[in-house]
């Protein structure tokens, strides 16, 4: 076990592969070109981080035509690398953020929302009894059946996945959970279908919009 710690660590610790892990927080793919020019490295350099990433079973690759894009492997890996970034000291933190408080105010970590939205939207949920916590994951109530059926969200389809249903995740800029899984992935497609939600190009930051503003308080009694 301790040889196994030592190795994943080392591998998610080194600043090049951690600026590829962090970047690929936003659940889409890159190409090696693109991972080089944002952690400033050769694409010899990248090509040899890749390779160990993918070996090491955290990024997974995909063929498509003269390119080939990289991706985490798993969301369970996006929510180890958040729970990092959370260990950085309240007045370091800013540096993360890189100047842009879209992020921390809203954002996506992986298919999941989190930032300060993120967070009071799990607060709400608990206190509209929606979900509650059990057993260090979160379960939906009665009354949280009925308020996801109404979004049309699938619940039982969503258990059927493989991975978790529903569990609190740290927020790293917030210092308090956020809910992740397959139903926080689902409500997340469900405010982008909705528009309640747009992506900001080349950011992990999302834009609450109007419809969004009047949903959220209409559903949740959320100000934003």
């Amino acid at each position: 076990m301790n040889d196994e710690i030592k190795r994943i660590s080392t591998l998610i610790g080194d600043p090049v592969r951690s600026v590829i892990l962090w970047t690929l927080l936003d659940n889409r793919a890159y190409t090696a070109t693109e991972l080089a020019n944002i952690a400033e490295t050769s694409p010899q350099n990248i090509s040899i981080h890749l390779s160990k990433l993918i070996k090491a079973d955290l990024l997974t690759v995909e063929s498509q035509g003269r390119h080939k894009y990289y991706k985490l492997l798993n969301p369970e890996i996006a929510t180890v690398i958040e729970g990092i970034a959370s260990l950085i000291p309240q007045n370091r933190r800013k540096n993360v953020i890189d100047n842009n408080s879209g992020v921390k105010y809203c954002r996506t970590c992986y298919d999941h929302l989190a930032g300060k939205i993120g967070v009071e939207i799990t607060e709400k949920f608990i206190e509209h009894e929606y979900i509650a916590l059990d057993n260090k994951t979160f379960v939906v109530t009665e009354k949280g059946e009925l308020f996801f059926a109404s979004l049309g969200i699938d619940l039982e389809a969503l258990k059927k996945q493989r991975r978790f249903f529903a569990k609190p995740c740290l927020d790293w800029s917030e210092r308090k959970h956020h809910f992740s899984g397959s139903l926080a992935a689902a409500f997340l497609n469900k405010m982008f279908e909705l528009n309640w939600i747009r992506r900001i190009e080349n950011s992990r930051a999302v834009l609450i919009t109007a419809s969004g503003e009047k949903g959220l308080y209409e559903k949740l009694k959320l100000i934003v």
